[in-house]
């Protein structure tokens, strides 16, 4: 549940440059594409109930100019992907039993949502990729990389975590403001998200309203429901524990994490990077659980240079 902040004005969502890629397993995914296809391939993975929007055009285009053909895209159950039938498992339960370790079998996993992103590469002819995932995207493209090693050429795991309970933790002050109901109505869902923005955001590099809320409204134009939110939820608490998977990781590897995450305890990155051999750690002071523009500059150094650091 995370975003990139985005520069003042009125900034472009891209819907003509929007595609949807038809996978094998049945679900459409929706993508957009920044800079040369003849450019290394690096694929975005947003977190819980992120569209691809929330990966800010300008900062996608940043990494277009440093030489990256960059794809970003909806997840299954969010914005303009496939959005799948049934309820969800209701939050507080889910969250209940995530506590009491007493889940039960999910609509879908995290394989499955990485295997969607594996999907959206084979539909766009990329045999291998540098992988950055942010938050639940972290948790897939460590998935990703685990499952599908011959794919990644890269890997930036950014404020996400193991899996492993003992590390990542949410501050417990946050589970009365995202167990609820965000609304049915534009202005509910905006007024919602703007409460939640506030608390999980850095206090360093606070947000400015006005850009909060045209993000709020443009996610909640473009597509989000409560059940496929639990089941994004569902697919979260049923992760395994990576911890000694990762060890097996030989990719260059970049952990990101804020020092202020309330969502993901800062545990949880320092867990990622002592698990995976080789991997670099970066703590930004002040960052929360979202991607503020004055951090842009050396995320995108480190990213870039992790990225070449991988063998051709």
């Amino acid at each position: 549940m995370s975003s990139s902040q985005r520069s003042g004005g009125d900034q472009p969502t891209r819907p003509d440059c929007e595609q949807v890629a038809r996978l094998s397993n049945g679900i459409e995914i929706c993508y957009d594409t920044f800079g040369s296809r003849s450019d290394p391939a690096l694929l975005l993975i947003m977190g819980l109930s992120g569209p691809m929007i929330w990966w800010s055009p300008e900062f996608c285009q940043q990494l277009a100019d440093r030489g990256f053909h960059v794809i970003r895209f909806d997840n299954r159950d969010v914005g303009r992907s496939t959005t799948l039938p049934g309820k969800a498992v209701r939050r507080r339960h889910t969250v209940g039993a995530y506590i009491r370790g007493t889940r039960g079998r999910p609509p879908y996993t995290l394989s499955d949502m990485a295997a969607d992103a594996v999907g959206l590469l084979d539909h766009l002819g990329i045999s291998r990729a540098h992988i950055v995932g942010v938050s639940m995207g972290g948790m897939i493209a460590q998935t990703i990389v685990l499952e599908h090693p011959e794919r990644v050429r890269s890997l930036v795991s950014m404020m996400s975590s193991t899996g492993r309970r003992a590390v990542g933790w949410q501050d417990p002050r946050l589970f009365p403001l995202l167990l609820r109901n965000r609304g049915v109505d534009r202005a509910s869902y905006v007024r919602q998200s703007l409460a939640v923005a506030r608390m999980i955001g850095s206090p360093a590099y606070p947000t400015a309203r006005e850009e909060a809320e045209r993000l709020a409204g443009e996610t909640f134009d473009r597509g989000v429901t409560r059940d496929g939110v639990g089941r994004q939820i569902q697919a979260i608490m049923a992760q395994p524990d990576r911890s000694r998977s990762l060890r097996d990781v030989t990719v260059p590897t970049l952990v990101i994490h804020g020092l202020a995450d309330k969502m993901v305890h800062v545990s949880g990155g320092r867990a990622t990077a002592e698990a995976i051999p080789g991997a670099e750690l970066m703590l930004i002071p002040g960052m929360g659980h979202d991607l503020p523009m004055a951090v842009w500059p050396a995320v995108l150094d480190r990213i870039e240079s992790t990225a070449r650091r991988a063998s051709p």
